[in-house]
């Protein structure tokens, strides 16, 4: 029985779907968008199938669809999903449709959704991928799609930014393409022969420790580069500024989620002992990225920049949690991942909608929104405070998790780490009180409410962070026994383990008591059993 390729058709969907909308005639606009929203659409409610038939107790890769691709050189195409990767392919679902529907380009419809579709394509595919050379291609993939669409639809500084946006990528693809080379050579499979299988190299390789560790910075140049990770972040602000409204809220909410997961899924999970060498390090740059990044926020003038080095700290949260290695913090990690797309995707599509009614991004031009847009200023309210972490909405579960996941390895690290909390709290908090508060001046007071179309828009996002807020259960349950299994792996092949939780400790009282109690069920369990059998010989 062949099992129906749902995960071939995740990539296949909205690949072909961009080549149909690029046929399209620009006579037929309304087909264009016609077109382009079924499939994305399509791709989502896959997504949302992946999710629904996905079995949480089961730690293995799932949906698995392989087939020989370049037999002598053993590529092929193989795909599968874990807890780890699932909540990103569902976001990635989520995400597009929401962006082609609800965001105009103003200009070149049929180029601008043409390259959303392949950027969606390649997205899904670097999620899904169990082959090297595959996901690279789809790494790849991404790169062009976003470079066209910050610089054809992006605002002044385009061209700079989407030129600086290409080169940082392809400088760190240039390394992982490297280390993908020599990882398929050096871990030949049993019969000899080169291999890019994921698994079988992960599985069964053998490397020498300095060769792993040259092959895990290969490879973790790239991701930290796509993340950004201190001091690979620049490019972010200005790509993030410079890109239209669309563009921003996929770049954070699924592109930056590459860098994250290529780190716990081609970085630990590839080379552990060197994921486990190379600890100190990774957690370091994390927490000068969550200090960087909040403190360059609370020193920006304009909203959406300010935004973005948000993420430069949130991201670093992340990227702490992957590395404190325990299964608190790693699976508060793979959470924040889809938290922070949801929060600070909806905070970017905000800010958009801002720049629409006032041609302006600039918080000292901005004052006194509350007043003659509240329902307005009530949804940016509540993505901001999600952003924060505030208890109750989806940032905070995972930023939590990691925290307190953290501590047991990675102590002092983590007590540098929550002053970006604090940090978090004032710029955002700061940021809110002059755009919001106040009296509005001439310019702001024609500022329009919120329209039924944009509501619309913001709803699931805001229906998704109130709700995994308040019940993350279903999403941890489903990401926990994949991390599990990964941090078992990164024992087996390195010597590293996870610290024992302690055991609790109990005060002298308690400690009498529970003992009295327990003498005293075992004094009444003898005096049942003598009764007992005195009956039986009666």
């Amino acid at each position: 029985m062949i099992e129906f390729p749902i995960l071939t058709l995740l990539v296949l969907v909205p690949a072909v779907g961009s080549v149909l909308v690029a046929l399209i005639s620009k006579r037929y606009p309304d087909l264009v968008r016609v077109a382009a929203l079924v499939a994305s659409v399509l791709t989502g409610g896959l997504s949302l199938w992946v999710l629904f038939a996905f079995k949480s107790q089961n730690a293995d890769f799932q949906f698995v669809s392989q087939h020989t691709w370049i037999k002598p050189w053993g590529i092929s195409w193989h795909l599968g999903v874990d807890g780890i990767s699932l909540f990103l392919v569902v976001l990635t679902g989520v995400l597009f449709p929401l962006v082609i529907a609800g965001v105009d380009p103003h200009h070149d419809h049929k180029r601008y959704l043409s390259w959303m579709l392949m950027l969606e394509a390649g997205v899904m595919g670097s999620f899904i991928s169990l082959d090297l050379f595959l996901f690279f291609v789809f790494f790849e993939i991404v790169l062009v799609p976003m470079y066209f669409l910050i610089g054809g639809w992006g605002y002044d500084n385009r061209v700079y930014a989407a030129t600086k946006f290409f080169l940082f990528t392809m400088v760190g693809s240039a390394f992982m393409l490297v280390g993908i080379i020599a990882t398929a050579v050096l871990a030949k499979a049993d019969n000899g022969l080169i291999t890019f299988d994921l698994v079988k190299i992960a599985e069964n390789a053998d490397f020498a420790a300095s060769t792993g560790r040259w092959l895990f910075f290969a490879f973790a140049v790239a991701f930290a580069v796509k993340v950004p990770l201190f001091p690979l972040h620049t490019w972010l602000p200005d790509a993030h500024t410079q890109a239209p409204t669309g563009g921003s809220v996929i770049l954070a909410g699924v592109l930056l989620k590459m860098g994250t997961y290529g780190l716990l899924r081609f970085g630990v999970y590839l080379f552990p002992e060197a994921a486990v060498w190379a600890r100190p390090l990774f957690l370091t740059l994390a927490v000068i990225g969550i200090l960087w990044g909040a403190i360059a926020a609370t020193m920006q003038t304009d909203l959406k920049r300010l935004v973005a080095y948000s993420s430069v700290a949130h991201l670093g949260f992340i990227v702490l949690g992957t590395f404190a290695l325990t299964t608190v913090a790693l699976t508060g990690s793979v959470l924040q991942n889809i938290s922070h797309g949801l929060s600070t995707g909806a905070l970017f599509l905000l800010v958009g909608m801002i720049y629409e009614r006032r041609h302006t991004r600039e918080i000292a031009k901005l004052k006194g929104l509350q007043k003659v847009a509240p329902v307005f200023a009530a949804a940016f309210m509540v993505v901001m405070l999600s952003s924060i972490g505030v208890p109750g909405l989806n940032g905070f579960v995972g930023e939590f998790m990691i925290l307190i996941g953290s501590f047991a390895t990675a102590r002092w690290w983590v007590v540098v780490a929550a002053t970006g909390v604090i940090l978090a709290a004032l710029y955002l908090l700061w940021a809110y009180q002059r755009v919001f508060h106040g009296e509005p001046d001439d310019d702001n007071k024609t500022f329009p409410e919120l329209r039924w179309k944009e509501a619309s828009l913001l709803l699931p996002f805001i229906a998704l962070i109130v709700f995994t807020g308040v019940f993350p259960k279903p999403m941890l349950n489903r990401i926990e026994p994949s991390v599990n299994k990964l941090l078992e792996h990164v024992e087996q092949h390195s010597d590293y383990r996870r610290p024992e939780p302690a055991e609790p400790v109990v005060p002298a009282e308690a400690e009498e008591a529970a003992a009295e109690t327990a003498a005293a069920e075992t004094a009444a369990a003898e005096t049942a059993a003598a009764e007992t059998a005195a009956e039986g010989e009666g």
